[in-house]
């Protein structure tokens, strides 16, 4: 029986990388979640980076136990355990669709921190329960619903967010791009076998630091002074009865319509990955693989973490690195020790966003090529089909944030003029909902956008459904959606000042009701036809 190593050449570059594209997203998150969410960097130096350390400490070392297990079970040494990390997908869909609303509705930070605490832990779960039930989700959803919901996240609110970012500063940001461009799709090589990753980091790093040379400086060495200060000890803190204070069945409904998918999302896409590293020739326990992910969300959520994890996609490539076990374990203890010790302000100072989002611009690109890539081609339209609920909920953030300017604004010119009018304002409540400004209506937009992840599940798979001529499944996802539309889930709104909040009545939508309910009687109609082929 060949002796199991714990580290090999192979995890070095395997570590460099998956450690990375963690870092990156603890950058994005401490940014977001300051500049967005009105956290205080303080509060997620203390509170919100530890829960997030123990739980990817908690998975990192799970899974590289698990590959120690199956290469000596099956007396083998290529084994590659499962890259695990922040769940990217849900860490923006949170931030934007839950800690962020509520943020502005309230101006409590520790109120969205805390509803944010509820989604991550219901998603937790979801994906822990969901393990023993993952394969049925899959036979009822198309591959072409799941994977267009998440693409139409990947195109907008990941991709195009930091596609702007990188037009924003060209002289800083094209060359990482170009980098990642050049070793990820180009499956080019570079000297010494450098990762892709760390050099377009690297660069993007140097760049930022001479940009005194040609402009306004990017970066600023007192900030690295002064994030010494912020080096410490945190232990994570248990975070229990903030959680249960807001665990109330409204709380739930009101975020229903983002926590449910993303849920089912991290079940299905987890249990995808696992079928992709099958496929590479490790075949790990799926119920367990899954159990220990949903695991991590919850323990994540109990000590302070808003943000769910996953088993990440690119177990392939891990093992064409040739990394082994040895490689989760180091990223889990660097990181651990990352978030542990306060040192995320002096990387932040050190690393500014935009030397690493190349990276989280690629996962965006490849994410969004997924959908159309692995779902049968004559699916296409329904891939299509479902990015739309997603481009409506990017325009409706697009045009809250131009009001909300307009109105802020506003209220700073009449303080100027020491004017004493209180009742000018520019609201988006102001607006007939039906009239076509934009030059299309508001009403359209934001019914579109309400509830966005589901809709684009259903008309992804009413559209998989007609396309295989299985009108009888298109008809039953037409009621259930009825059946979603009359509690609110889905593009219900109303607009407060300039806040867009569901209503959650029985009945309510009442037109969406009416038009689902004769959509599924006319599927049922066609599906009393045979042989209709054109």
């Amino acid at each position: 029986m060949k002796k199991f190593q714990w580290l090999v050449r192979g995890d070095i570059d395997g570590f460099f990388g998956l450690m990375l594209d963690n870092l990156l997203q603890l950058l994005v998150l401490v940014t977001l979640c300051t500049f967005i969410c009105g956290i205080p960097p303080a509060f997620i130096l203390s509170i919100i980076l530890p829960g997030a350390g123990i739980s990817l400490l908690v998975g990192n070392f799970y899974y590289a136990y698990q590959a120690k297990k199956l290469s000596e079970e099956e007396n083998r040494d290529d084994v590659t355990a499962l890259p695990y990390g922040l769940n990217t997908v849900s860490m923006f869909a949170f931030i934007f669709f839950v800690i962020a609303p509520v943020y502005r509705n309230t101006n409590d930070y520790k109120l969205a921190w805390k509803i944010g605490l509820l989604a991550c832990f219901v998603s937790g779960i979801i994906e822990f329960f969901g393990s023993f039930v993952a394969e049925k989700i899959r036979k009822i959803t198309p591959r072409a619903a799941l994977l267009s919901a998440l693409s139409g996240i990947a195109i907008t609110f990941i991709s195009m967010e930091f596609f702007v970012k990188t037009y924003r500063t060209p002289l800083i940001s094209f060359i990482p791009f170009a980098i990642i461009l050049i070793q990820y799709f180009g499956k080019y090589s570079f000297p010494f076998k450098i990762p892709g990753g760390l050099l377009s980091v690297a660069t993007g790093t140097i760049l930022a630091w001479l940009s005194y040379s040609w402009g306004e400086p990017m970066m600023k060495s007192e900030e690295i002074t002064k994030s010494f200060s912020d080096i410490g000890f945190y232990l994570p803190t248990l975070t229990l009865s903030e959680l249960i204070s807001v665990f109330t069945f409204q709380n739930l409904k009101d975020y229903a319509s983002v926590i449910i998918p993303m849920g089912i999302f991290n079940v299905i896409g987890s249990l995808q990955n696992i079928e992709s590293a099958e496929a590479s020739g490790d075949k790990f326990d799926t119920k367990n693989s899954l159990l220990v992910n949903g695991a991590g969300s919850i323990l994540g959520s109990l000590f302070g973490s808003p943000f769910p994890t996953t088993i990440y996609i690119g177990h392939p490539g891990w093992k064409a690195l040739g990394a082994r076990a040895g490689y989760s374990m180091l990223n889990g203890f660097f990181m651990t020790l990352l978030c542990f010790l306060g040192l995320m302000s002096f990387v932040k100072a050190l690393i500014p966003i935009e030397a690493g989002m190349a990276i989280i611009l690629w996962i965006g690109i490849v994410m969004g090529a997924q959908a159309f890539n692995s779902t049968p081609k004559e699916h296409a339209p329904a891939v299509v089909l479902g990015l739309f609920p997603a481009m409506a909920a990017w325009g409706a953030m697009l045009i809250q944030g131009a009001f909300r300017f307009a109105d802020g604004s506003l209220k700073q010119i009449l303080s100027n003029s020491k004017l004493e009018i209180n009742q000018a304002h520019i609201i988006l409540q102001s607006i007939p909902a039906d009239l076509e400004f934009l030059p299309y209506s508001l009403a359209g937009l934001f019914s579109l956008s309400q509830g966005f992840l589901l809709v684009s599940m259903i008309w992804a798979s009413i559209c998989v459904h007609v396309i295989d001529k299985n009108f009888i499944k298109a008809g039953n996802w037409s009621l259930a959606s009825a059946a979603v539309s009359s509690v609110g889930l889905i593009h219900s709104f109303k607009f407060i000042g300039n806040d867009v909040v569901s209503v959650y009545n029985f009945p309510t939508n009442k037109n969406f009701i009416i038009a689902y309910f004769l959509l599924a009687v006319l599927f049922y109609i066609c599906s009393l036809k045979k042989g209709n082929e054109i």
